[in-house]
Protein backbone atom coordinates (compact mmCIF):
# COMPACT_ATOMS: atom_id res chain seq x y z
CA UNK A 1 0.00 0.00 0.00
CA UNK A 2 2.68 2.17 0.59
CA UNK A 3 4.31 1.87 -2.65
CA UNK A 4 1.04 2.38 -4.35
CA UNK A 5 0.48 5.65 -2.23
CA UNK A 6 3.77 6.86 -3.16
CA UNK A 7 3.60 6.14 -7.23
CA UNK A 8 -0.10 7.99 -6.90
CA UNK A 9 1.95 11.22 -5.18
CA UNK A 10 4.91 11.27 -8.19
CA UNK A 11 2.25 11.21 -10.77
CA UNK A 12 0.12 14.07 -8.83
CA UNK A 13 3.56 15.86 -8.61
CA UNK A 14 4.38 15.52 -12.33
CA UNK A 15 1.15 16.40 -13.50
CA UNK A 16 1.38 19.59 -11.71
CA UNK A 17 4.45 20.23 -12.66
CA UNK A 18 5.20 23.50 -14.64
CA UNK A 19 1.76 24.85 -13.96
CA UNK A 20 2.47 26.58 -10.74
CA UNK A 21 4.82 29.14 -12.51
CA UNK A 22 2.14 31.36 -13.79
CA UNK A 23 0.66 31.44 -10.23
CA UNK A 24 0.97 33.46 -6.99
CA UNK A 25 2.75 32.33 -4.38
CA UNK A 26 0.47 30.55 -1.08
CA UNK A 27 -0.03 33.38 1.21
CA UNK A 28 -1.69 32.27 4.87
CA UNK A 29 -4.20 33.67 6.48
CA UNK A 30 -4.77 33.67 9.99
CA UNK A 31 -7.96 32.73 12.06
CA UNK A 32 -9.19 30.75 15.29
CA UNK A 33 -11.72 30.73 17.70
CA UNK A 34 -11.04 31.42 21.76
CA UNK A 35 -13.56 29.77 24.43
CA UNK A 36 -13.85 30.79 28.05
CA UNK A 37 -16.03 28.93 30.16
CA UNK A 38 -16.59 29.42 34.38
CA UNK A 39 -19.23 27.12 35.93
CA UNK A 40 -19.87 23.87 38.16
CA UNK A 41 -21.46 20.92 38.99
CA UNK A 42 -23.11 18.76 41.56
CA UNK A 43 -21.91 15.11 41.69
CA UNK A 44 -21.87 12.09 44.32
CA UNK A 45 -20.32 13.12 47.07
CA UNK A 46 -17.27 10.29 46.53
CA UNK A 47 -15.86 11.75 43.44
CA UNK A 48 -13.91 15.21 43.53
CA UNK A 49 -15.03 18.40 42.61
CA UNK A 50 -14.03 19.22 38.78
CA UNK A 51 -12.26 22.45 37.88
CA UNK A 52 -14.57 25.80 37.73
CA UNK A 53 -12.88 27.38 34.89
CA UNK A 54 -12.08 25.57 30.87
CA UNK A 55 -10.47 26.95 28.10
CA UNK A 56 -9.76 25.87 24.31
CA UNK A 57 -7.94 28.10 21.77
CA UNK A 58 -6.66 27.30 18.36
CA UNK A 59 -4.95 29.35 16.15
CA UNK A 60 -5.40 28.85 12.02
CA UNK A 61 -3.39 29.35 9.01
CA UNK A 62 -4.50 28.81 5.63
CA UNK A 63 -4.01 29.47 2.03
CA UNK A 64 -3.99 28.10 -1.43
CA UNK A 65 -3.17 28.75 -5.05
CA UNK A 66 -4.57 28.57 -8.25
CA UNK A 67 -2.81 26.40 -11.16
CA UNK A 68 -2.95 27.55 -14.68
CA UNK A 69 -4.75 24.25 -15.28
CA UNK A 70 -7.70 25.64 -12.37
CA UNK A 71 -6.34 23.04 -10.01
CA UNK A 72 -6.66 24.54 -6.26
CA UNK A 73 -3.54 23.72 -4.35
CA UNK A 74 -3.07 24.44 -0.43
CA UNK A 75 -2.11 23.93 3.10
CA UNK A 76 -3.99 24.53 6.31
CA UNK A 77 -2.32 24.19 9.62
CA UNK A 78 -3.83 24.38 13.02
CA UNK A 79 -2.27 25.35 16.69
CA UNK A 80 -3.57 24.26 20.23
CA UNK A 81 -3.03 27.77 21.88
CA UNK A 82 -3.12 26.18 25.68
CA UNK A 83 -1.21 23.86 27.28
CA UNK A 84 2.57 23.01 27.98
CA UNK A 85 2.90 20.00 25.66
CA UNK A 86 5.70 20.26 23.48
CA UNK A 87 3.79 19.92 19.97
CA UNK A 88 0.82 21.51 19.88
CA UNK A 89 0.18 20.99 16.33
CA UNK A 90 -3.48 19.84 15.94
CA UNK A 91 -3.75 19.48 12.54
CA UNK A 92 -2.15 19.87 9.28
CA UNK A 93 -2.29 18.92 5.84
CA UNK A 94 -2.64 19.76 2.05
CA UNK A 95 -5.37 20.07 -0.14
CA UNK A 96 -6.06 19.64 -3.56
CA UNK A 97 -9.53 20.82 -5.26
CA UNK A 98 -10.96 20.58 -8.93
CA UNK A 99 -13.28 19.20 -10.74
CA UNK A 100 -12.91 15.67 -9.69
CA UNK A 101 -13.54 16.61 -6.17
CA UNK A 102 -11.17 17.43 -3.24
CA UNK A 103 -8.00 15.78 -2.04
CA UNK A 104 -6.44 15.69 1.69
CA UNK A 105 -3.02 14.34 2.77
CA UNK A 106 -1.64 14.51 6.10
CA UNK A 107 -2.62 15.17 9.84
CA UNK A 108 -6.81 15.52 9.68
CA UNK A 109 -10.07 14.28 10.51
CA UNK A 110 -11.31 11.64 8.23
CA UNK A 111 -13.69 10.90 6.41
CA UNK A 112 -16.14 9.31 9.31
CA UNK A 113 -15.28 12.62 11.18
CA UNK A 114 -15.71 15.20 8.89
CA UNK A 115 -18.94 13.79 7.51
CA UNK A 116 -20.75 13.01 11.16
CA UNK A 117 -24.32 14.11 12.27
CA UNK A 118 -25.04 14.33 15.19
CA UNK A 119 -28.22 16.19 17.27
CA UNK A 120 -28.13 19.59 17.68
CA UNK A 121 -26.67 21.16 20.94
CA UNK A 122 -25.60 24.56 20.99
CA UNK A 123 -24.17 24.79 24.48
CA UNK A 124 -20.54 24.38 25.67
CA UNK A 125 -21.30 21.14 28.03
CA UNK A 126 -23.50 19.15 25.75
CA UNK A 127 -24.24 15.66 26.53
CA UNK A 128 -23.38 14.47 22.97
CA UNK A 129 -20.12 16.65 22.52
CA UNK A 130 -17.83 14.79 24.79
CA UNK A 131 -17.22 18.09 27.24
CA UNK A 132 -19.08 17.12 29.94
CA UNK A 133 -15.98 15.24 31.68
CA UNK A 134 -14.48 18.48 31.96
CA UNK A 135 -16.88 18.93 34.99
CA UNK A 136 -18.46 15.95 35.99
CA UNK A 137 -15.94 12.76 36.88
CA UNK A 138 -17.00 9.85 34.20
CA UNK A 139 -16.02 6.30 33.66
CA UNK A 140 -16.30 6.80 30.19
CA UNK A 141 -17.02 9.67 28.18
CA UNK A 142 -20.19 8.94 26.61
CA UNK A 143 -20.12 8.91 22.52
CA UNK A 144 -21.33 7.27 19.26
CA UNK A 145 -18.98 7.96 16.39
CA UNK A 146 -15.26 6.76 17.25
CA UNK A 147 -13.07 8.51 14.38
CA UNK A 148 -8.92 7.44 14.29
CA UNK A 149 -8.20 11.19 14.77
CA UNK A 150 -5.44 13.47 13.66
CA UNK A 151 -3.02 10.55 12.65
CA UNK A 152 -1.20 10.92 9.21
CA UNK A 153 -3.96 10.20 6.28
CA UNK A 154 -5.04 10.28 2.81
CA UNK A 155 -8.82 11.03 1.93
CA UNK A 156 -10.90 11.59 -0.87
CA UNK A 157 -14.21 13.46 -1.29
CA UNK A 158 -16.18 13.07 -4.36
CA UNK A 159 -17.50 16.69 -5.89
CA UNK A 160 -21.41 17.13 -4.73
CA UNK A 161 -23.82 15.52 -7.57
CA UNK A 162 -27.86 16.63 -6.35
CA UNK A 163 -26.89 16.92 -2.91
CA UNK A 164 -24.81 13.44 -2.86
CA UNK A 165 -21.59 13.20 -1.65
CA UNK A 166 -19.20 10.37 -0.65
CA UNK A 167 -15.48 10.30 1.01
CA UNK A 168 -13.09 7.69 1.76
CA UNK A 169 -10.10 8.07 4.56
CA UNK A 170 -6.98 6.20 4.51
CA UNK A 171 -4.50 5.69 7.52
CA UNK A 172 -1.49 3.65 7.42
CA UNK A 173 -0.36 1.41 10.30
CA UNK A 174 2.56 3.84 11.35
CA UNK A 175 0.59 6.72 11.77
CA UNK A 176 1.19 9.41 14.52
CA UNK A 177 0.46 12.92 15.42
CA UNK A 178 3.63 14.30 15.83
CA UNK A 179 6.22 11.02 14.54
CA UNK A 180 6.04 8.23 12.89
CA UNK A 181 8.56 6.74 15.51
CA UNK A 182 5.39 6.85 17.87
CA UNK A 183 3.11 4.10 16.35
CA UNK A 184 -0.89 4.97 17.54
CA UNK A 185 -2.77 2.42 15.50
CA UNK A 186 -1.11 -0.99 17.03
CA UNK A 187 -0.58 -2.32 12.98
CA UNK A 188 -4.21 -1.74 12.40
CA UNK A 189 -4.72 0.43 8.79
CA UNK A 190 -7.36 2.11 9.55
CA UNK A 191 -10.25 2.71 6.83
CA UNK A 192 -12.96 5.56 7.21
CA UNK A 193 -15.53 6.34 4.90
CA UNK A 194 -18.97 8.02 4.62
CA UNK A 195 -21.95 9.55 2.04
CA UNK A 196 -24.18 12.36 2.51
CA UNK A 197 -27.00 14.29 1.09
CA UNK A 198 -27.60 17.33 1.86
CA UNK A 199 -30.37 19.34 0.12
CA UNK A 200 -33.67 22.06 0.99
CA UNK A 201 -37.13 21.64 -0.32
CA UNK A 202 -39.29 24.94 0.09
CA UNK A 203 -38.97 26.12 3.28
CA UNK A 204 -37.15 22.55 4.48
CA UNK A 205 -33.64 21.46 4.81
CA UNK A 206 -32.03 17.56 5.47
CA UNK A 207 -29.22 16.87 5.78
CA UNK A 208 -28.48 12.89 6.63
CA UNK A 209 -24.92 11.05 6.42
CA UNK A 210 -24.29 7.55 7.02
CA UNK A 211 -20.47 6.48 7.91
CA UNK A 212 -18.05 4.11 9.43
CA UNK A 213 -14.66 2.84 10.00
CA UNK A 214 -12.72 -0.46 10.02
CA UNK A 215 -9.99 -1.25 11.94
CA UNK A 216 -8.51 -4.31 12.42
CA UNK A 217 -11.14 -7.19 12.82
CA UNK A 218 -14.35 -5.03 13.60
CA UNK A 219 -15.95 -1.46 12.86
CA UNK A 220 -17.40 1.26 14.03
CA UNK A 221 -20.47 2.79 12.14
CA UNK A 222 -22.72 5.73 12.71
CA UNK A 223 -26.11 6.88 11.10
CA UNK A 224 -27.61 10.37 11.87
CA UNK A 225 -29.78 13.05 10.10
CA UNK A 226 -30.99 16.83 10.54
CA UNK A 227 -34.29 18.42 9.24
CA UNK A 228 -34.85 21.80 9.34
CA UNK A 229 -38.07 24.31 9.07
CA UNK A 230 -38.30 27.70 9.54
CA UNK A 231 -36.58 28.49 12.82
CA UNK A 232 -36.14 24.52 14.00
CA UNK A 233 -33.80 22.27 13.56
CA UNK A 234 -34.73 18.55 14.68
CA UNK A 235 -32.26 15.80 14.98
CA UNK A 236 -31.08 12.08 15.64
CA UNK A 237 -28.35 9.63 15.62
CA UNK A 238 -27.17 5.99 16.01
CA UNK A 239 -23.55 4.37 16.55
CA UNK A 240 -22.05 0.82 17.36
CA UNK A 241 -19.25 0.16 17.75
CA UNK A 242 -17.86 -3.73 17.75
CA UNK A 243 -16.20 -4.93 20.74
CA UNK A 244 -12.83 -6.69 18.00
CA UNK A 245 -12.43 -2.65 17.01
CA UNK A 246 -8.81 -2.41 16.49
CA UNK A 247 -8.18 -5.47 18.56
CA UNK A 248 -6.40 -6.55 15.66
CA UNK A 249 -6.26 -10.53 13.72
CA UNK A 250 -7.73 -13.22 15.24
CA UNK A 251 -8.48 -11.80 18.61
CA UNK A 252 -11.44 -13.57 20.36
CA UNK A 253 -13.24 -11.48 23.35
CA UNK A 254 -16.42 -11.77 24.86
CA UNK A 255 -17.08 -7.96 25.40
CA UNK A 256 -19.88 -6.67 23.81
CA UNK A 257 -20.47 -3.52 21.52
CA UNK A 258 -20.31 0.26 22.57
CA UNK A 259 -23.56 2.16 21.37
CA UNK A 260 -24.81 5.52 21.60
CA UNK A 261 -28.35 7.66 20.63
CA UNK A 262 -29.27 11.17 20.74
CA UNK A 263 -32.15 13.11 19.85
CA UNK A 264 -32.11 16.89 19.89
CA UNK A 265 -34.10 19.78 18.49
CA UNK A 266 -32.70 23.77 18.69
CA UNK A 267 -34.89 26.86 17.75
CA UNK A 268 -33.50 30.11 16.83
CA UNK A 269 -34.69 33.46 16.66
CA UNK A 270 -32.80 36.55 15.59
CA UNK A 271 -29.57 36.52 17.64
CA UNK A 272 -30.57 33.75 19.96
CA UNK A 273 -30.47 29.90 19.31
CA UNK A 274 -31.74 27.62 22.23
CA UNK A 275 -31.38 23.28 21.87
CA UNK A 276 -32.40 20.75 24.22
CA UNK A 277 -30.63 17.19 23.76
CA UNK A 278 -30.65 13.63 25.01
CA UNK A 279 -28.28 10.68 24.89
CA UNK A 280 -28.60 7.18 25.99
CA UNK A 281 -25.35 5.29 25.82
CA UNK A 282 -23.50 1.99 26.76
CA UNK A 283 -19.86 1.35 27.25
CA UNK A 284 -17.66 -1.23 28.13
CA UNK A 285 -16.42 -1.03 31.52
CA UNK A 286 -12.66 -1.52 30.52
CA UNK A 287 -12.10 -2.84 33.81
CA UNK A 288 -12.07 -6.90 34.83
CA UNK A 289 -15.56 -6.39 35.65
CA UNK A 290 -18.05 -7.80 33.03
CA UNK A 291 -20.93 -5.99 32.11
CA UNK A 292 -21.01 -2.19 30.44
CA UNK A 293 -21.31 1.15 32.14
CA UNK A 294 -24.59 2.86 30.53
CA UNK A 295 -25.64 7.09 30.67
CA UNK A 296 -28.26 8.79 30.32
CA UNK A 297 -27.75 12.28 30.14
CA UNK A 298 -30.27 15.49 29.09
CA UNK A 299 -28.50 19.20 28.52
CA UNK A 300 -30.57 22.78 27.39
CA UNK A 301 -28.13 24.81 25.33
CA UNK A 302 -28.06 28.88 24.68
CA UNK A 303 -26.43 30.11 22.07
CA UNK A 304 -26.53 34.44 21.49
CA UNK A 305 -24.61 36.54 19.20
CA UNK A 306 -23.55 39.31 21.14
CA UNK A 307 -21.69 40.80 17.80
CA UNK A 308 -18.95 39.97 14.91
CA UNK A 309 -17.42 37.23 16.22
CA UNK A 310 -18.56 37.50 20.01
CA UNK A 311 -21.03 34.31 21.20
CA UNK A 312 -21.94 34.23 24.82
CA UNK A 313 -23.02 30.35 25.09
CA UNK A 314 -24.18 28.55 28.27
CA UNK A 315 -25.49 24.57 28.97
CA UNK A 316 -27.43 23.56 31.82
CA UNK A 317 -27.16 19.36 32.48
CA UNK A 318 -28.22 16.26 34.19
CA UNK A 319 -27.21 12.89 33.63
CA UNK A 320 -27.30 9.78 35.18
CA UNK A 321 -23.87 7.46 35.15
CA UNK A 322 -24.71 3.61 36.22
CA UNK A 323 -21.21 1.70 36.38
CA UNK A 324 -20.77 -1.99 35.92
CA UNK A 325 -18.46 -1.86 38.58
CA UNK A 326 -20.67 0.56 41.65
CA UNK A 327 -17.72 2.53 42.03
CA UNK A 328 -18.40 4.07 38.63
CA UNK A 329 -21.95 5.20 39.93
CA UNK A 330 -22.26 8.44 39.59
CA UNK A 331 -25.12 11.13 39.16
CA UNK A 332 -25.80 15.15 39.11
CA UNK A 333 -26.25 18.62 37.18
CA UNK A 334 -24.20 21.57 35.97
CA UNK A 335 -24.23 24.86 34.75
CA UNK A 336 -21.62 26.10 32.49
CA UNK A 337 -21.35 29.36 30.48
CA UNK A 338 -18.94 31.86 29.20
CA UNK A 339 -18.06 33.36 25.95
CA UNK A 340 -16.55 32.18 22.52
CA UNK A 341 -14.33 34.54 20.18
CA UNK A 342 -14.04 33.96 16.31
CA UNK A 343 -10.78 35.46 14.36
Amino acid sequence: MKKILVASSALVAVAFAGQAQASEKISLSVSGYMEQWIGGASQDSKFESAGAFNSDTEVHFKGSTTLDNGIEVGAAIEFEAEGEASNNTDEQYLFINGGFGQVKLGQEDGAAADMTINAPNVGPAGVNDGDMVNYVSLNKTPDNAWDDGDDNKLTYYTPSLGGFRAGVSYTDDDGSEASDENVKNEGDNVVSAGVEYVGSFDAVSISIAAVGESKGEGEWYHVGGKVGFGGFTVGASYGVREAEFGKGKNVVTTEDDDMGVDFGVSYAMDAATVSATYMYAEMEDGTSTTGQDEFNGVDLGLAYTLGAGVTWKSSVFWFDYEGAATANDNDGFGAITGLVLSF
